[in-house]
């Protein structure tokens, strides 16, 4: 049976359109469901993984199947969860994040046809594109394109949660749980009530108005010299439409990674994941918690955000592809630190809202700036740069630095290895384009 078939018995509440419109992602016949994965995954999860598939393709509009399907999701889901978390993120297998996207899809699909609120399957979509790797071209996105339409109609009206059933397992919150880029690490962030510091002229950042290519490749590029660009942003959508309320509109039901904690060395400095509405209510209008949305790639995640900015051309004169180019997003409270740290890429940070006082200190002069000596965070200052304690650190005042604050529509050239310390002085959201 299909799912257009049998879709009005599944639920009252997803109508046979819907069905129709996920049997549409889906491959036609049951074998046509490629389950290709590598040697690292374990021979019993290939069977655990067939049954799951042929349970989906009886599944919709039955109760038993789905049902089952349900529980089996569960165990693939747990399983492959315990071996993304066996070490280093970057030592994790290709093979064991598809079991998990795998399962996050089968469970998805189960949530639906069992006629539970559309959030859910959502949330485990988000789950699998956040931790798994990419299956069948992509499906967990297309699967969430599919049903964000039907999510505010498909929530119950008479405000009764008392028949809603438990929300699915998730994976437990803990420091460095989720993955972040090679070389770094999420930030210290700290709220604060900050005043912007004066920034002195023989220190400010020059400033220059849509160069030619071959002018900032020159003069800033092959130098390797920072520079405030601007009138590079002033056409990006973003600037007209992006708002906390777009953020709740567009966004508000998807699953996202949030740092909680003053700094990452404390014990309770934690990753949580929630959705961006609840993260916008308490931390973004709640004055009193720490919360950051740091360092994702939420472009990636949420394609319609991705269709508000622009790649800059400059990133063309890089010796990589475009699909090599890491956007990431920062959307925060003012008063959020990032530390004096340095990446291993060349940085356009883009300032879409808000303003950020940022200080940059060349890669020459690293043995002043005190790095951390664990390799974990050698890339990181152990310098409170606004605060610095000079009886600890001596040599901080030798290091000469370059200023600015760096205002809506502007983006900041940082090039590879410069030391980089950013404050926000207020509500702020920033992109930025790690390239080579």
């Amino acid at each position: 049976s299909t799912m257009a078939e049998t879709g009005s018995a599944a639920g009252a509440r997803h109508s046979p359109a819907l069905w129709a419109e996920l049997r549409a992602l889906l491959p036609r016949a049951e074998e046509e469901l490629t389950l290709a994965l590598n040697d690292e995954v374990e021979d019993c999860v290939l069977p655990l993984l067939r049954r799951a598939r042929a349970l989906l393709y009886g599944a919709f509009g039955r109760p038993g199947p789905a049902a089952a399907l349900e529980r089996l999701s569960e165990v693939l889901r747990d399983y492959s969860w315990e071996k993304l978390n066996a070490g280093p993120w970057r030592e994790v297998s290709k093979g064991w994040r598809q079991v998990y996207a795998y399962g996050c899809l089968f469970g998805a699909l189960a949530e639906v046809a069992a006629g539970r609120p559309l959030s859910r399957a959502v949330r485990l979509c988000d789950l699998g594109l956040l931790m798994g790797a990419a299956v069948l071209d992509n499906v967990l996105a297309r699967l969430v394109r599919a049903l964000q339409p039907h999510l505010s109609r498909a929530a119950p009206r008479d405000g009764s949660r008392a028949q809603v059933a438990p929300a699915p397992r998730e994976p437990p919150s803990r420091p460095g749980l989720l993955p972040t880029i090679e070389g770094e690490r999420p930030l210290q962030r700290i709220r604060l009530q900050p005043l912007p510091p004066a920034v002195q002229p023989q220190d400010l950042i020059p400033h220059l108005h849509c160069p030619s290519l071959e002018h900032f490749r020159d003069n800033y590029l092959v130098p390797q010299r920072p520079v405030v660009l601007e009138g590079i942003m002033d056409h990006w959508p973003c600037m007209k439409k992006w708002s906390v309320d777009y953020f709740c509109q567009v966004a508000g039901c998807r699953t996202v990674p949030v740092e909680l904690g003053a700094r990452y060395t404390d014990e309770e400095w934690s990753q949580q994941l929630m959705t961006v509405s609840d993260f916008i209510s308490q931390y973004i209008m709640a004055e009193n918690n720490v919360g950051y949305l740091a360092q994702h790639q939420l472009f990636d995640q949420i394609p319609e955000l991705k269709e508000d900015i622009s790649i800059p051309d400059y990133c063309c004169l890089g010796e990589g592809e475009e699909d090599d180019i890491t956007i990431n997003a920062w959307f925060g409270p003012g008063g959020t630190i990032s530390p004096l740290h340095q990446d291993p890429q060349q940085n356009f940070l883009a300032q879409v809202f808000g303003r950020k006082y940022i200080r940059l200190y060349s890669p020459q002069d690293s043995e002043n700036l005190y790095p951390h000596e664990s390799q974990i965070l050698h890339n990181t200052s152990q310098v409170d740069v606004e605060d610095p304690d000079m009886v600890k650190f001596p040599n901080f005042t030798k290091a000469s630095f370059q200023s600015c604050i760096l205002m809506p529509g502007q983006i900041l050239f940082i090039p590879v290895k410069y030391w980089h310390y950013v404050r926000s002085l207020e509500l702020s959201f920033s992109v930025s384009f790690w390239w080579s």
